[in-house]
């Protein structure tokens, strides 16, 4: 494992967290909110390269590329790496946050994600293969700081993966609106 937990105060997530509990329970929409991230590309650019820009990334941008499975040149992260990246990241911070709240002391934790997709979807190869990734797997590696009983485990692990909000979104397979905006030079 190579992610050092730093010792904090073992109230400090329900401090944060028990106020705005109570505020959603009176007040559902104030619940809602909204993550978001562009990609951007210059013109001329290659179609395997590009930017992502996070918000609240202080306009700082990543840059991106395509896998070489569908012709890219691999050579950055590529949009099946940040979406485990997102996994990992959501899953390690969510079984830290519930382990606060079930008084559960971790010394270490590590998270990893892959996926597995066949590219042939993609490609317009063979329609009969779904363009996706087919399979996700996670791997948490956990070491307590002391003996903690199976059951307060077991929650532990059952709670981070119900309270994962891009491992449910994943299962779930959410509806993605898309909307085009379309402008064209007028013939010369």
């Amino acid at each position: 494992m190579n992610a050092t937990i730093t010792k904090i105060d073992p109230g400090w997530v329900p401090t944060r967290q028990k106020p705005l509990q109570q505020r959603y329970r009176k007040e559902p929409d104030a619940a809602w909110i909204r993550d978001e991230a562009r990609a951007v590309v210059g013109a001329g650019a290659d179609p395997f390269h590009g930017e992502i820009e996070p918000a609240n990334n202080a306009g700082k941008r990543w840059s991106f590329g395509i896998h070489q499975a569908v012709g890219g040149d691999h050579d950055a992260p590529n949009p099946g790496d940040l979406l485990t990246a997102a996994l990992a990241a959501c899953l390690l911070s969510t079984t830290r946050m519930v382990a606060q709240w079930l008084d559960i002391e971790l010394a270490d934790i590590e998270v990893a994600a892959g996926a597995e997709c066949d590219v042939r979807g993609a490609l317009m190869v063979d329609s009969s293969v779904p363009v996706g990734f087919q399979r996700m797997d996670c791997t948490v590696w956990l070491r307590l700081a002391r003996q903690t009983d199976n059951s307060r485990l077991k929650m532990l692990m059952k709670q981070a993966e119900a309270c994962c909000v891009v491992m449910q979104t994943i299962r779930a397979e959410v509806d993605v609106k898309t909307v085009w905006h379309v402008e064209q030079e007028p013939d010369s």
